[in-house]
């Protein structure tokens, strides 16, 4: 399973994982300029290294995981959301929407367009989100 999922991530790092993961990182870059930027940075790095190797991993809510709120997952992570789909997200998204649409036109590229379309949706609202590795669930 550890060497398809290797060959799914190369694959996917050339069909448009490395573009839109320097993408999140450059946003990223773009929010530490400020200093209330720095948890949209932070979570654009991690979900950028998500976007370069997206196969094997996975986002869940942090209050699933926690078991409890916490600041992004509150009101607070909302209001985030907003200010963050407003500023950075809707571009991201799009992004990821156009590689999907590039991937689905052929039939092979339709679990890259698939991935495409989770980051897409990860796109709009991140905070309160975190990566997990698929096999530590099992």
């Amino acid at each position: 399973m550890g060497v398809l999922r290797l060959v799914f991530n190369i694959f996917w790092f050339i069909l448009g994982g490395f573009v839109m993961g320097l993408a999140w990182w450059l946003i990223g870059l773009i929010c530490f300029i400020s200093i209330i930027g720095i948890p949209f940075g932070r979570a654009c790095f991690v979900m950028g290294e998500l976007a370069f190797w997206p196969f094997g991993q996975d986002t869940i809510n942090r209050r699933y995981l926690n078991k409890a709120d916490d600041i992004g997952t509150g009101a607070l992570g909302t209001m985030g959301n907003i200010i963050w789909f407003v500023l950075f997200g809707i571009w991201l998204a799009i992004g990821h929407l156009f590689h999907a649409i590039v991937c689905f036109i052929t039939i092979i590229g339709i679990p890259f367009g698939l991935q495409h379309l989770k980051l897409a949706c990860l796109a709009v609202a991140p905070i309160g989100k975190t990566v997990i590795n698929k096999q530590r669930l099992v």
